[in-house]
C-alpha cells in the first residue's frame, strides 16, 4: 500500500518531516536556505513559489513558516522579519487539501491547538508551540510543568527540562530531550520535536483515509 505525500514547507532541517515520516508519510522538503541533513526528498526553493507550483501534486501540506517576528527575542530588539503566516494559509487554503500551519505562541494562528512536550513520554522539553489545521486534532491532557528549566548556559542536571534556544548548552542532551539524533546546535533551535507532528500525522492519515476503512 503506497504511503500519501506531504510537502514540508519551511523544512529547515526535518523535525516535523521526521515526525510525519514515521507517522506514515512519504516526505518532500522544500526550505529557502540548503538543508544538508534534511533525512528525506528536499528542494532547495521559494516555500511559497513551491507551494503555488506544485502544491497540487501532495496528499497533505504541512508549513512551519519562520517564527522569529512572533518570538519574544524579536519583542525585545524589533528586528526585522516577514510574516509569512497570512500568504501561506491564502496558498494552502486554494490547494483545497488538508494542511497545517506550525508556529510559536504568540503567532497569528487561527483557531490552533497547542502541544508542549510534557504530553509525550520521554521527552524533556516544554516547547510549546501551535499548529493550525483545517482538520479535527484530539490533544493530549497538559500536565503540570513539573520539572524545572535547565538555566541558559549549563549543561541539564539530572531531572530538568532543556530550554534549547540561544546559547544552550549540550547538544547530545538536547538531541536526546527532544528525540531528534541528527541536528546541529543551530538546527535543534529551529526545530519541533518529531512527535508533535507524528501525532498531528495520525489524525491526518484519518482524513486522508477512505471512508469504509475509516470506518472499520
Amino acid at each position: 500500500m503506497s504511503r500519501p505525500r506531504l510537502l514540508d514547507l519551511y523544512s529547515c532541517a526535518g523535525g516535523a518531516g521526521m515526525g510525519y515520516h514515521r507517522a506514515g508519510f512519504d516526505v518532500v522538503g522544500v526550505d529557502i536556505a540548503p538543508q544538508p541533513r534534511y533525512p528525506f526528498e528536499f528542494h532547495q526553493a521559494d516555500a511559497l513559489e513551491f507551494l503555488a507550483e506544485h502544491g497540487h501534486e501532495f496528499d497533505a501540506i504541512h508549513a512551519s513558516c519562520p517564527c522569529q517576528a512572533f518570538t519574544n527575542a524579536w519583542k525585545l530588539h524589533r528586528n526585522d522579519h516577514p510574516d509569512l503566516i497570512a500568504p501561506t494559509r491564502e496558498l494552502l487554503q486554494a490547494t483545497g487539501l488538508p494542511w497545517v500551519i506550525e508556529n510559536v505562541e504568540g503567532a497569528p494562528l487561527h483557531n490552533p491547538v497547542m502541544l508542549c512536550g510534557a504530553m509525550f513520554p520521554g521527552m524533556r522539553v516544554y516547547r510549546h508551540r501551535l499548529f493550525e489545521t483545517n482538520f479535527p486534532v484530539a490533544v493530549p491532557a497538559h500536565p503540570e510543568h513539573v520539572a524545572r528549566l535547565t538555566k541558559m548556559g549549563r549543561p541539564p542536571r539530572p531531572g530538568e527540562f532543556m530550554h534549547v534556544v540561544g546559547n544552550f548548552s549540550g547538544v547530545q542532551a538536547a538531541r536526546d530531550a527532544m528525540g531528534i539524533d541528527w541536528m546541529t546546535r543551530d538546527e535543534l533551535r529551529e526545530a519541533i520535536p518529531p512527535a508533535y507532528s507524528q501525532h498531528i500525522g495520525a489524525a491526518l492519515l484519518d482524513v486522508l483515509a477512505p471512508p469504509e476503512e475509516a470506518a472499520a
